[in-house]
């Protein structure tokens, strides 16, 4: 079977059916005023399950902490107002035949790049008071703040199996809350969530998924985001050895992770070099945990993320390399962000070979819900 064919064959997530193997990336968007999702929002999704994107996953929405989000217009997954919008997001994505699951989300001790003075009604909340560079900026969060946090993630899990979600993803890369606990810089804690090693200090997360597991339904499926690098070092390995991420996984699947969703700046980027020059990260964790693994960055354009933050559009490149691993098996599902979030029939296109009309990502379409 081609990689085009297995881009487009079925896929089973635990008891979840997917047609496709596709999977709208999360990509924050601030049009939830007060945290609320609106009618724009669920539009905004439902047009993505229209043309046939497999999964969508939504952008970061905020647990049940007064500091879980750094931006006021993005939505919150908990309270009355918020979780009647994101009911109406998954009646309308279902009534276009879609599959959707809520990214739960703390951010952390991270303020917005695009906000940075915005502050929450209380303050920024992390490991040991640490922001990115190192610098005390609060205290350290007690260990019932801990004990909250991790409720706040199984409540929104509990909330999302009621509303009609089909699954949950928690974000547990890129600097943000769960993978601060991650870090041997930013948690220096001496209670049980610290530790000398990666598989001590990913207690915390170990905690949040086995709270989530104990309060959905068997075969609601539980995705994990991670990411390899650290707060402003892209070089950087939470996992130095494949020996260290197959044990750092395995945790996380015995407490219940059904899914790991990847997170490289360029999703062929070979993860550990010095092992194997090919193998992403997302082919790692096939290879040595062989529970479901999504890849993501940069799937069909020629510029990562974090320059498009920067102001930098990127073009559309060749599905060539995606094509390639599909084939081989390297991981299950492609996770695309920038691509779908410009354009909504982008999965459509290729599925009709009009690969000539994949247009360009512009960081204008950040401000516009199109």
């Amino acid at each position: 079977m081609s990689g085009l064919d297995v881009l487009f064959s079925p896929y089973r997530l635990n008891a979840l059916d997917l047609p496709n193997r596709v999977v709208m990336a999360p990509m924050t968007r601030s049009f939830s005023p007060g945290g609320v999702p609106t009618a724009e929002v669920a539009a905004y999704y439902r047009r993505r399950a229209e043309q046939g994107v497999g999964l969508i996953i939504t952008e970061g929405t905020g647990v049940d902490r007064p500091a879980a989000l750094n931006l006021p217009d993005v939505p919150r997954f908990h309270g009355e107002a918020a979780l009647a919008g994101w009911k109406t997001v998954v009646d309308e994505v279902h009534a276009a035949g879609g599959r959707i699951v809520p990214q739960l989300w703390h951010v952390g001790q991270k303020p917005s790049n695009s906000a940075p003075d915005w502050t929450p009604p209380a303050p920024f909340e992390s490991p040991s008071g640490l922001a990115e560079t190192g610098e005390r900026v609060s205290q350290p969060m007690s260990e019932t703040d801990v004990a909250d946090t991790i409720d706040a993630f199984a409540r929104a899990a509990a909330d999302a199996a009621q509303f009609g979600f089909d699954g949950v993803e928690l974000h547990g890369a890129h600097g943000y809350l769960i993978n601060q606990f991650f870090s041997e810089e930013l948690n220096r804690r001496s209670d049980r969530y610290g530790g000398a090693t990666l598989i001590e200090r990913s207690r915390f997360a170990v905690e949040i998924l086995k709270s989530i597991r104990a309060v959905v339904p068997a075969g609601f499926p539980v995705i994990l985001r991670l990411s390899q690098w650290k707060p402003r070092d892209f070089h950087a390995r939470l996992a130095e050895t494949p020996r260290v991420l197959e044990r750092w996984l395995g945790a996380f699947v015995d407490a219940g992770a059904d899914a790991f969703h990847l997170s490289q700046q360029k999703f062929w980027e070979p993860a550990f070099p010095g092992f194997d020059k090919t193998l992403s990260l997302a082919g790692w964790a096939k290879k040595l945990i062989g529970v479901t693994a999504i890849a993501v960055g940069s799937v069909g354009l020629d510029g990562d993320a974090w320059e498009s933050f920067a102001g930098k559009s990127a073009s559309a490149a060749s599905l060539d390399r995606l094509f390639e691993r599909l084939e081989r098996g390297e991981f299950d599902l492609a996770g695309v962000g920038r691509a779908l979030l410009q354009d909504p029939s982008w999965l459509e296109k290729v599925r009709q070979g009009r690969v000539d009309q994949l247009g360009d990502f512009t960081p204008a379409a950040f401000a516009t819900l199109s």
